[in-house]
């Protein structure tokens, strides 16, 4: 096994993690908050898709899916376009309403071109220095393992939160 398809294992865990979340929500428990502080389901699913999308198209050098492909009108969020959600108010979190059918449409629409993108990489690709702002540099590698790492720690933040907003 090659790291291309170790890559490829690890993003593909991430979709059906995200789907299983959205199962168990209704409309009202993806904006819920288990606390005034707290984010929401909504949030989580879609700032793991938006920060996703926005760092594999960066290394991937095309537009994002949220702006290409029409996601950023459907959702029709008051914000940027180029927001993220990184850094984002109790007051900004709550700004994010969509339902089922969105997250789960936006999430497998990046999913897909991540994996198209992840499928052109061969292992010598993985040592290219893609952010020199940090010391040691960022590779390409490195900020894929990133982006996988923080996309199943917030769809297992999802998922604590939509187990404990069922059993309400």
């Amino acid at each position: 096994m090659d790291a291309k398809d170790l890559l490829l294992d690890g993003y593909g865990r991430i979709r059906p993690a995200v789907h299983a979340v959205l199962g168990q929500c209704d409309d009202a428990a993806l904006t819920a908050r288990l606390d005034p502080g707290a984010n929401t389901v909504a949030w989580l699913l879609w700032h793991l898709a938006r920060v996703q999308d926005d760092h594999v198209s960066e290394v991937a050098g095309t537009e994002q899916v949220w702006t290409a492909d029409g996601w950023a009108r459907r959702f029709d969020l008051p914000l940027d376009d180029a927001e993220t959600g990184y850094g984002f108010s109790a007051e900004q979190v709550a700004l994010v309403r969509a339902g089922a059918a969105e997250l789960g449409g936006y999430y497998d629409a990046v999913h897909e071109r991540t994996e198209r993108y992840l499928r052109t990489l061969s292992d010598a690709d993985l040592d290219r220095v893609v952010d020199e702002r940090w010391d040691p540099p960022v590779t390409l590698g490195v900020r894929l393992v990133s982006v996988l790492d923080d996309d199943l720690e917030h769809v297992a933040q999802a998922a604590f939160a939509a187990g404990v907003l069922r059993r309400r």
